[in-house]
């Protein structure tokens, strides 16, 4: 059985406010986006222009090689390292070198938007865990959920400052199970298993069995690309200086409710992923007044 979840209200939010105050970029952190395969570019920008809604100071990403140059003109405001491919796959081995100072520069990881292989994320993840800053966050998100399981040798690593975004199919492979019947106690374990902050459905699950409910959100979020947006929501608030638990309430809770305001406003599945992340300032904004 799932432990009970406190509300999520904007009066919790605002007792949990992040700075605003910033005399230059740097001060509001660095996020890397590491994802965006030869046909999937657009996750990553998705993911990183949400990073930079929220707050974001800096944002550079990492994308297939053969993507990059247009991943940079698409998302002007990112820089953009192309990685690797060999044939028509990112090379997960070589991508930790061809990040150079950007990898231990970075303070928020996120990987996995848009990746397309298990085996090559896999590869991906050995070779840049090492490199990631001891201070910085995670964000494990889509292939990189999945093939989590299958890396014990990384758990410990990214242990205490990792944020898992799971949909109820990844939660499953997460657990080794068919099926999740209880999607709290799922959670919950998954959190404990993994020491990381797990956001998925609406519920935001800690590693000490803390759980917050977000009172929100709609059938119209199961759409492509959501759940990048999502991840870059997190990733924003984490770079803003945000502990993991509050980053990943703070990002679901604008994720659910910008979907609110535009299912009444366009329809309940009528609008886009890329909707979300401008629906949200607004929401940021009465938040924070």
């Amino acid at each position: 059985m799932s432990t009970p979840a406190e509300l999520l209200t904007p009066a919790l939010l605002r007792s949990w406010q992040v700075s605003r105050d910033a005399e230059g970029k740097d001060d509001r952190g660095t996020v890397l986006v590491v994802g965006g395969a030869r046909r999937t570019p657009g996750a990553a920008i998705l993911t990183g222009r949400t990073a930079l809604r929220a707050g974001a100071g800096r944002l550079t990403l990492a994308v297939a090689e053969s993507a990059a140059v247009a991943s940079a003109v698409g998302l002007p405001e990112c820089g953009a390292v192309g990685l690797p491919e060999n044939g028509l796959r990112i090379d997960g081995a070589a991508a930790a070198e061809a990040l150079g100072t950007d990898l231990p520069g970075a303070d928020v990881v996120v990987v996995g938007p848009g990746l397309d292989n298990a085996e090559d994320t896999a590869e991906l993840l050995r070779g840049l865990v090492p490199g990631i800053a001891d201070a910085a966050s995670v964000i494990l998100d889509a292939y990189a959920l999945g093939v989590l399981p299958g890396l014990p040798e990384l758990h410990a690593a990214l242990s205490g400052r990792l944020v898992l975004t799971p949909n109820r199919a990844e939660a499953a492979r997460l657990l080794g199970e068919e099926t999740v019947d209880d999607a709290g106690a799922g959670a919950a374990e998954i959190a404990r298993r993994y020491g990381a902050v797990v956001t998925s459905r609406g519920r935001i699950t800690a590693p000490d069995g803390r759980a917050w409910e977000v009172p929100a959100g709609n059938p119209g979020l199961a759409t492509s690309g959501s759940g990048d947006v999502l991840a870059g929501a997190v990733a924003g608030f984490l770079a803003r200086g945000a502990s993991p638990e509050q980053a990943a309430c703070w990002g679901t809770y604008l994720h659910a409710t910008a979907g609110d305001r535009l299912s009444s406003a366009k329809g309940p599945l009528s609008f886009l992923a890329s909707e979300l992340l401008e629906a949200m300032p607004q929401v940021m904004t009465e938040l924070t007044v």
